[in-house]
């Protein structure tokens, strides 16, 4: 189950960001300003990626931004489900988040606007010196 891009509309007020969301070279940079970030800073957020993606959660006021990257927070009406700070769902998110977690059998779960996705969050590791170079060596394919 998905949500295709004309199945949205935008959210009448956005919601605060719970996680800065970055797709292709978009990624790069924000796992480059990680790098670059205090480890004092990093060591507040979380991260996962996969080949397309790097997601980064915390603290609205501790995310990094980078030209590009977009912004992503817990439903409040389905607290395993993600969503776009900007867009919401034209269906219920509770039974949405269901329907999901059914399909995908991973929780908690970012459903992405553009482009149409659904990402596991449920590997999301503190940002560090080494998960950053795990990422980096993913991404190379080593």
């Amino acid at each position: 189950m998905s949500v295709n891009a004309n199945q949205w509309r935008p959210r009448p007020v956005p919601v605060e960001p719970q996680a800065a969301v970055a797709w292709g070279e978009v990624a790069r940079r924000l796992h480059a300003r990680l790098l670059s970030m205090p480890a004092e800073q990093a060591s507040r957020l979380n991260a996962t990626a996969n080949r397309d993606v790097l997601l980064v959660s915390g603290a609205a006021a501790d995310l990094p931004w980078v030209d590009g990257v977009a912004y992503a927070a817990m439903d409040e009406r389905a607290p395993g489900l993600w969503l776009p700070t900007h867009w919401q769902p034209e269906v219920p998110t509770d039974l949405l988040a269901m329907a999901l977690s059914k399909k995908f059998s991973r929780a908690p779960l970012l459903l992405w606007r553009d482009p149409p996705a659904v990402v596991p969050l449920d590997r999301q590791l503190p940002v560090t010196a080494e998960h950053l170079q795990r990422i980096d060596d993913f991404w190379a394919g080593r």
